[in-house]
């Protein structure tokens, strides 16, 4: 099994891009959380992915972070929900809104993904209520939430929410904005650094 690809970003597609590594393209389905964070072509990325085998269909599936291949991965494991399900609930979804959803058994908001619907939802509720722990959830050190509470400078802050609207859960944003914030650093250049180490 393939466990990420790390090559040069050639096009982004309609759910979809297209690594090169070693003179081979991959196409590789993508969630709108990844896709909005690779904006830049040619660039160098790493997407950890999912191989998806059918006796029909050979797909690989790519996420920017382990979060969502994880949250993907568990998704698929409810009966009903297939890889094209799982990808349109993390197109509406951060996995820390899925999580937190799964915990407290908000319904609504799993309904929320294109061909999620109500039942699936509660299936999805039921199934992983026992796989995902609250502390998955908040999965983030009490010395870096001190860091972004009592730091003065709104830019760690908006930070942090950017890595979030980009599909990364917010233990990675805090960790990752923690681990590179300077003092005087403006939110481009820090949102900029976070993804960075995130995708080292």
């Amino acid at each position: 099994m393939i466990g990420y690809i790390k090559g040069k970003l050639e096009y982004i597609g309609n759910g979809f891009v297209l690594i090169e590594n070693n003179g081979i393209g991959y196409n590789i389905q993508v969630s709108s959380g990844t896709q909005a964070g690779l904006s830049n072509l040619k660039n160098e990325v790493k997407l950890y992915t999912y191989m998806y085998v059918k006796e029909d269909e050979l797909s690989l599936i790519g996420f920017l972070s382990m979060d969502e291949l994880n949250m993907f991965s568990l998704l698929i494991t409810v009966s009903g929900v297939g890889p094209k399900g799982a990808l349109s609930l993390l197109n509406t979804l951060t996995p820390y809104k899925i999580s937190l959803a799964v915990i407290t058994g908000d319904i609504k908001t799993l309904s929320q993904g294109q061909g999620i619907g109500k039942k699936i939802a509660q299936r999805i509720a039921l199934e992983l209520k026992d796989k995902i722990k609250p502390e998955d959830a908040f999965d983030f050190s009490d010395t870096d939430i001190a860091k972004i509470e009592k730091n003065d400078d709104p830019c760690m802050s908006e930070a942090v929410e950017a890595l979030i609207a980009l599909g990364f859960s917010r233990a990675e944003a805090v960790k990752s904005v923690c681990a590179v914030y300077e003092e005087g650093m403006q939110s481009s250049r820090l949102i900029s650094l976070a993804l960075k180490n995130i995708n080292n």
